[in-house]
């Protein structure tokens, strides 16, 4: 069957009644434009409602993807961060909508970052940069970011990201460990629920597909000891204060 026919029957089924995930038109247009089956390697599978393992990673089904989308609430020429790429489905959505020079995407995983961008460029957006990093440090090179999607749940927003938002930028996350629920938080903490979710966890160095080592105390370690600075009061504040002022003196 025509990929095209495929498509409009997916977002069809999605904008349904019965289904009542995609409301978006600026998403829904996207979605019928992107070429899918560019991304998997089944064409009519491509288009099922429905979740697949590939290179280590879960590919996230089409209506998951519009939910985080959606979340994401994007506007023209916004700058857009994906953390967590996988295939570059969602990184490509989000070019239709944006423009693809505007879209940047991480990916701690080496093989999926370099079968994103194959996908990107064979589907038409090569334009969008993907880089090999950890997600939870961002991009700090490109931002600030109008909104910033987390393709991968944590208990707690990572620091680095909310830090690369614009003033009135937006980001978007599963929140949670077992129970997830999409999450979009402002840079000011103002947040904003969604639907439940189920998505993978964030990875940290180590933990990726192929990796040796696992650790994810390293990052753990570094945001409580920011965490704790931050936090000082009383007699503590004080007392850093005072010795600050006696070695400038």
């Amino acid at each position: 069957m025509d990929p095209a026919v495929l498509r409009a029957e997916m977002v069809d089924g999605l904008e349904s009644t019965g289904k009542d995930v995609l409301q978006d038109e600026a998403v829904a247009v996207a979605m019928r434009n992107v070429p899918r089956h560019e991304f998997l390697e089944d064409d009519r599978l491509a288009y099922a409602d429905r979740a697949y393992e590939a290179f280590g990673t879960r590919v996230l089904a089409p209506s998951t993807a519009a939910r985080l989308l959606q979340a994401l609430a994007l506007e023209d020429d916004d700058t857009v961060l994906i953390v967590g790429v996988g295939i570059g489905y969602t990184a490509a959505v989000a070019a239709e909508v944006v423009g693809a020079t505007n879209v940047h995407a991480v990916d701690i995983s080496r093989p999926l970052v370099i079968e994103a961008r194959q996908n990107l460029a064979r589907a038409g957006y090569d334009g969008v940069l993907v880089d090999c990093r950890d997600g939870a440090n961002g991009l700090p090179e490109y931002a600030p970011f109008d909104r910033i999607l987390l393709e991968a749940a944590t208990v707690d927003p990572p620091r680095a990201l909310l830090e690369q938002l614009t003033a009135d930028g937006r980001l978007v996350l599963p929140r949670g460990s077992q129970r997830q629920r999409l999450e979009a938080i402002s840079p000011a903490g103002e947040r904003t629920q969604f639907a439940a979710v189920s998505l993978e966890p964030l990875l940290v160095e180590g933990e990726q597909s192929g990796a040796v080592e696992r650790n994810r105390m390293v990052r753990e370690d570094r945001e409580h000891a920011i965490r704790r600075a931050e936090s000082r009061r009383g007699w503590e504040q004080d007392w850093i204060e005072w010795e600050d002022s006696i070695g400038s003196s």
